[in-house]
This record gives C-alpha cells, sequence and structure tokens, in this order.
C-alpha cells in the first residue's frame, strides 16, 4: 500500500488511512514519515490529554502539532475536521495532514461534510498473502491471462495444507510477524480490548456474552447469505441488535458484504447479501478450529476457502488503492456464481472450490449472466490446482496462490 499512499501524499493536502485496528496503520505510516524526510511529527488520539485539547480547543491544538502532521485515531475529535480544512484550504500543500482511523461508521459523516475535494481515501486491511509471502502485488487480481501468468513468475504455489496454514494464521500483522505466539490469546484481547469496545461506543448497550455469541454466530455463516434471524437466535439479541451490530462492524473493517449482481434483464435474482471477514484467522478462532488441519478437515473448509479468496481479492483492489467493483449471482433456482468481477465494461464470473483437478461442468453455471447487458468476459475456477491453465480460451484453471 506504500506506493498508492505516496503517490496520493503529492495530490492531496489530507490522507485518511481507515482499517480496523491492529493491522498496520500507525506502522506504515512512521516507515514512510522516516523516508520522507519533511519532519513530519506525530500525535495519538489515543493519549486523553491531546483527545481533549483536540475535542475542546481545536485551534490551540493546531497552534501547538503544526503540519506536516500525523494525527493518529482522529475519529475521537471530528472537531478537528473544520480546522484541518481551514489549513488545507490556506497552505495549499499536498501531503499536509495524514490521518487514520479505525471508526469509518462515526467519523465519515464529518470527513464529507468539511473535507470534500480536499482528501484521499484509502483503506487498509489485515496483511494479503502476497504480503506475507514477501512477493506484494502493486495491481489488482483480474482474470486477464498475460496478468496472471506474469504473476505466476514472481508467485509460490502453495499446496493446499499450506493455504489452509495461512487461513488459520490470518493477517495480523503482530501474529504474522511471530511477536505474538498464541492466536487464542491474541483475538480473545483483540475482542475484549477493541471490538467489545467499539461497538459498545458506537451501538446502544452492548452484553459482552452475547455479543461474543454474536461474533461467533456470524462468523459460523462466513461466505453464506446473511440471516439476521439465525444470528439474532444463535446470541439470543433481537434481529435489531443483530443488524445494528454487523453495520459496526462493517464500518471497523471486520467484515464485508457482497451484493448480488442483478438488472432489468436478470429479474429473477435475490437480493440478500453475502457475509464475509477481512481476517481468516480471526473467523479459524470464533469458530473455535484448533489447528489449519482440523480447519482443512472440517465442516467448513470450503467456506473458509472462499471467505478467504473472496477476501484476498478484495484486498489486492484496497492495497493498490482502487474501488473493487465485486458481486455474487444468485437467483431464486438456488444457482449460484461463486463472485462477478465487473471491469471495463465487462462481467467475470469465478467459482472458488477446494480441489486440485476441477471438472469443466463447474463453468456451466458462468452461462447464467450470458443475458445480462454488460459483455461476458473470461471466466475462471480458483482452486487448489499447482499451475495456470484453462478448460478453453474463455475458462481458465487459477491456483489461489495467485490472487
Amino acid at each position: 500500500m506504500e506506493m498508492p499512499v505516496m503517490a496520493l501524499n503529492q495530490q492531496y493536502p489530507v490522507l485518511l488511512i481507515t482499517g480496523p485496528r491492529q493491522v498496520g496503520k500507525t506502522t506504515m505510516l512512521e516507515h514512510l514519515i522516516e523516508t520522507e524526510g519533511r519532519g513530519r511529527r506525530k500525535v495519538s488520539l489515543d493519549d486523553l490529554m491531546e483527545r481533549e485539547l483536540a475535542k475542546t480547543d481545536p485551534k490551540m491544538f493546531f497552534q501547538l502539532h503544526q503540519p506536516p502532521l500525523l494525527i493518529d485515531e482522529v475519529q475521537y475529535a471530528p472537531e478537528l475536521f473544520p480546522y484541518i480544512k481551514i489549513l488545507a484550504d490556506t497552505r495549499r500543500q499536498p501531503g499536509d495532514f495524514w490521518l487514520t482511523g479505525s471508526q469509518m461508521f462515526k467519523m465519515m459523516e464529518g470527513v464529507q461534510e468539511s473535507l470534500a475535494g480536499r482528501v484521499a481515501l484509502l483503506s487498509m486491511p489485515p496483511l494479503s498473502q502476497s504480503e506475507i509471502m514477501g512477493e506484494p502485488e502493486n495491481t489488482p487480481f483480474s482474470l486477464e491471462l498475460s496478468a496472471l501468468a506474469d504473476r505466476e513468475k514472481h508467485r509460490t504455489i502453495l499446496d493446499t495444507p499450506e493455504v489452509f496454514r495461512h487461513i488459520f494464521r490470518g493477517g495480523m500483522p503482530t501474529l504474522v510477524s511471530g511477536a505474538y505466539q498464541d492466536a487464542n490469546i491474541f483475538y480473545s484481547s483483540y475482542i475484549d480490548t477493541y471490538l467489545e469496545r467499539d461497538v459498545r461506543r458506537l451501538s446502544n448497550g452492548i452484553d459482552s456474552l452475547k455479543f461474543l455469541r454474536f461474533l461467533r454466530a456470524s462468523a459460523a455463516r462466513a461466505s453464506q447469505q446473511v440471516n439476521y434471524k439465525g444470528i439474532s437466535d444463535d446470541a439470543e439479541i433481537d434481529q435489531a441488535t443483530a443488524k445494528s451490530w454487523l453495520r459496526v462492524l462493517e464500518a471497523l473493517g471486520v467484515i464485508f458484504l457482497l451484493y448480488p449482481y442483478s438488472n432489468n434483464v436478470l429479474k429473477r435474482t435475490v437480493s440478500t447479501p453475502k457475509l464475509y471477514f477481512y481476517d481468516t484467522g480471526l473467523v479459524c478462532y470464533l469458530t473455535r478450529w484448533s489447528s489449519a488441519e482440523t480447519a482443512m478437515e472440517g465442516a467448513m473448509s470450503g467456506a473458509l476457502l472462499e471467505n478467504y479468496a473472496v477476501s484476498e481479492i478484495i484486498k489486492t483492489y484496497q492495497n493498490a488503492g482502487q474501488e473493487p467493483y465485486l458481486y455474487y449471482y444468485r437467483d431464486k433456482d438456488a444457482r449460484e456464481i461463486d463472485l462477478i468481477l465487473e471491469r471495463d465494461g465487462k462481467l467475470f464470473p469465478v467459482e472458488i472450490k477446494k480441489m486440485a483437478s476441477p471438472p469443466r461442468k463447474l463453468t456451466k453455471v458462468f452461462e447464467l449472466i450470458e443475458k445480462s447487458p454488460l459483455q461476458r468476459g473470461a471466466g475462471a475456477v480458483l482452486c487448489m490446482a499447482d499451475k495456470l491453465s484453462a478448460f478453453d480460451q474463455n475458462n481458465l484453471i487459477i491456483p489461489i496462490s495467485l490472487i
């Protein structure tokens, strides 16, 4: 993500990096400060004294902390946004303000009202598989054969057990680096210290036990259509609360919803979104898998693999500073396509399977979108194959390692 950050830093006076806690937003920006050479200072609003000053006397705050400046956890003091606007308009200096925030839900309104046209927004997810493997990719995943062939030259193709080790470990930097060895302790503390506290701040009232049940009920339904009644029944909460907590988790960058593709021609499609987590390690913790091996052999293995593949594709767009246009297809006859990428006026259908040698018949379902007004591009089966290949020129077989 460093390349899009520095490119936008040359254009916009304000840069805002959002994303879930503990994914390395501040660490990345502190590294860039060292290479930037502008003498940028950092102030964190986790510091209660700094937060109080920012909220009660933002003018004095900026007299003490002048740009170029990094403000960490800016969502705690939306009162700063009007003053950032004034300074940005007065100074007209690209890159004056770097902001981080982990609560998009609460702060985006202030950003939109005060900083429209002045701020570049980037979303930072947990580490992607390419970053973990030391093979970072700065272009979004696509089904272009030439791009995939180039990716294959620089990637290590993982077998199924290794893919599930990535799934089980997840993408939180402190776990990936080995700074924290025990994932159970990390995720337990993460839920108590961050998620529950943030949801409590953004939602009306919260019972800790019911919230943990809600998280587990949601994780058990990863890669499935959202079922508010099922989640609320499992967590012993009402459906309104389940919807509210899911919205907050989405705003915190913990989950995302994948919406179904539809248009005026394809009238029999469903309207319910599917639920995914950005970090599969958190899903494994919440659904109580004790190891990568048990997750690989368990009843959720297909759902975990789909969640992993879809989230990894989204990360390639976020890390390139681009907006993904991703959907799934399902009609009232229960016919489904796992993923559809919309790009350059075309639809690219994708099936995700836990198999090394997928049969051609899997591509039959791609015919469902041929009546769409948009042209159908190449389709693909994302799977555990050991190399890039194809059924024919319109249907590819892609190892999940090439995302």
